[in-house]
This record gives C-alpha cells, structure tokens and sequence, in this order.
C-alpha cells in the first residue's frame, strides 16, 4: 500500500498565481520581479523538462511494471534535475520552449533521452533496473542519494553528453577529486562535446597559442550532486538561509527532495516558499508520431508551478550544480566560500580542497567516472529509511 499523497492527479487542482510580492522570485540561478517579469517567470519555468507518472509504457525489464504510478516520483525528479544538466549542456541556460515554436534538434535528443522505453539513456526502465545494483527492486521508492547514484552510472553510457558526475558524500566536496574527474588530455566525444583539434580551436575559451596545449587541460562538464540530511525529522531552520542561496547561484540545478515519501523538484523560491515542479500526475505514455517526430507538450508544466514552505521540506534531499567550464566551477567554490560569511547561515556542507586525513584510503571514495559511492561507502541514508545511525571512521 502506498500514502495516499503518492497517488493525487495535480490536474485537478486549483494552481494559485505567483503571489504579489516585492521579494524576488529565483528559478536556477535567475532572479525576477513578480511585478515586471511574470511572464518571464512562466516561461522560464514551463521550459523545464517536467517528467511526470506515465502509464502504458513498455513493461520494464519486458515482465515488469507498465506504470510507475505510486512509486515513481523520486525516480521522475531525478529524471527532471538531471534533464536540467542536459538542456544546460547542449541547449544553454537561456534556452525557453514555446509552445507550437519548432525546437532544434539538440532539443530532441535531450528528450528522448529520458522518453520511457528501455534504450534511452535515463528512461525509467534505466534508472529502476540499475537501482537492482543499488538494493532497490523494481517498484520500491528511492530517496535521493540512491537516485543520484544510478544516475551517475547511467550518464557513463552518455558519451554524447560525456558529463563528469560526481556524487559528494558525507558532507563534504573535494576539489582535488572534482578536479582530477573533469580534467582530462582526451578530447570529449559527441556532438556537442569539445570541438576537434585544429588551429584556430579555442580551450575554454582562451585562443590557443605556442605551448598551450601542453598548459591547458579539457574539462568534462560537470553534474554535481550532494546528498544531504538537513536535520533528523524536519529542516533545521539554520539551514534555510544557505539552502534559499543555492537556488541563486548560476550552476544551480535545483533540489530533489520532497515531503516524506513524495518527491518534488524544487528549482527556485520566492520569500517563505520554495517553487517546485510535481512528477504527482499520471499521463500516458509517449510515442513518435508517425512523421518520427516527438509530441512534447506534455513535458513541459504549461501553469503556475506549485510552492510550498521552506519549514514542510523533509530533510533528506539532495543539491545539484552543473559547471559547464573549469572557469564555472571554481567561480562555484568562491560563492560557496562566501556563503560561510552570510549571518545566521549555517553550511550544508563543506568544502575542502583535499581529502579529510580521516579518509584514510582515498580509494574508499569516488574518483572514477565509473565507480559508485554507494558500492563501497554504506554510510548515508535515504529518507525512506526509518532507522538510520551515522557512523564515524
């Protein structure tokens, strides 16, 4: 049986409008006025992917479910921020979708990477047969750091993408680690990776001259992930200020997390209230049409997005940033570095520049695009866990 909150149709409900309000609205790094930029804001907001509960679908692992209806929802939130990495990736920030407007092709294979039959990249078939790796069985709620642990081992099979993922456990993101990921003398692969070697080329964005080569590195662009418990039962209220200031930052990618058992995608707030997108509606499944092209209305959220206070957020959730260049990231760790500074703000996390000295083997954690944290560091909890201890080595 699952909560009756995992099962409600959205589409039925009342959608209030954005409250008028002189507080800013942020949406992943972009601030707005209610009162100058609301349609801004809704077309910023309807542009993100919206991944919703599908039925009719292709039975996953060919015997399995048809629907993810009830279980789905942490699964189509992790669909959702890492769809947000992909339209930043290939697409840029800038990027709006407009009803009836025809998209370019990179557009599409964005899309079909997530469409709901087994070969797309990140479809719901991908992510619930790789979370069997993880101790999920097909049907079985996620929270969110088993969600970005599969996610990360599927986008290794993403070479057109070629993303640098890195999950940062325990609180902690290592720049060392992140800097040995995304730095690589290989040039990307696919088509919208880094371009080939020639002689008017451009390292992110330095023109080449005698010797750079040799003195620049390519960089992966970077998803990064950060589970985190922000209190035992509900967020400490310490946490809300530092939490509110991802969501200003230009690398945000937003926050999945929820209340208990019922995941949201949260991509901005405004004053007490966070902005989310709710995967809570069950569409049918999707096919190309006969022309081969993809109906797509239905994957973007084309009404007001849904808010709801700061103080109901479960505290299990996870961040996500995308740093498209080494310039990105580092510009990241200054703001972060700086978020230390704000009054009344307490750190989610920690940034260092090494590894903790009481990390005594540095293979334990992450440095490889195709390890799992998960794998080897059985230490952190997901929300659905009721009983949980926090281990110190």
């Amino acid at each position: 049986l699952f909560p009756a909150t995992l099962t409600y149709d959205t589409l039925r409900f009342e959608y209030e409008d954005f409250p008028e309000t002189k507080e800013p609205v942020w949406i992943l790094g972009r601030k707005y006025s209610v009162f100058t930029e609301k349609e801004e804001i809704l077309l910023d907001v309807t542009s993100r992917l919206w991944f919703t509960y599908r039925k009719n679908f292709p039975a996953i692992g060919g015997t399995g479910p048809t629907s993810d209806t009830g279980w789905g929802c942490m699964l189509r939130c992790g669909q959702m921020i890492f769809a947000q990495a992909l339209v930043c990736r290939h697409l840029g920030r800038d990027w709006r979708w407009i009803k009836g407007k025809k998209q370019m092709d990179n557009y599409f294979n964005v899309l079909n990477a997530f469409i709901d039959k087994k070969d797309s990249y990140y479809s719901i078939h991908q992510i619930a047969q790789m979370g069997v790796g993880e101790g999920k069985s097909i049907g079985q709620w996620y929270g969110p750091n088993t969600v970005a642990q599969v996610l990360k081992k599927l986008a290794t099979f993403d070479t057109w993408s070629s993303l640098a993922v890195h999950i940062a456990m325990d609180n902690t993101v290592v720049m060392e680690e992140i800097r040995r990921l995304c730095q690589s003398n290989v040039p990307c692969a696919g088509a919208a990776a880094c371009p080939a070697l020639e002689s008017d080329v451009l390292y992110n964005g330095c023109p080449e001259d005698v010797g750079l080569r040799e003195r620049l590195t390519l960089w992966k662009p970077l998803v990064l992930l950060i589970p985190l418990r922000l209190g035992l039962t509900e967020i400490n209220e310490a946490y809300i200020e530092t939490l509110k200031h991802c969501f200003m930052m230009p690398q945000s990618l937003g926050v999945i997390g929820g209340k208990p058992n019922s995941a949201h995608y949260f991509i901005g707030y405004v004053g007490e209230e966070l902005i989310y997108l709710d995967p809570h509606t069950t569409q049918p499944a999707v096919e190309p049409g006969d022309s081969g092209c993809l109906p797509d209305e239905s994957f973007h959220c084309q009404h007001p997005p849904c808010r709801m206070s700061i103080a109901e957020l479960d505290p299990s959730i996870a961040v996500g940033f995308f740093c498209n260049t080494e310039a990105d990231f580092n510009d990241w760790c200054q703001q972060i570095k700086k978020l230390s500074l704000v009054r009344g703000a307490l750190p989610m996390f920690e940034l260092v520049e090494r590894q903790p000295s009481h990390f005594s083997n540095p293979d334990v954690l992450n440095l490889t695009p195709d390890s799992s944290d998960a794998d080897r560091l059985e230490r952190f909890f997901d929300s659905e866990d009721e009983d949980f201890e926090i281990l110190s080595l």
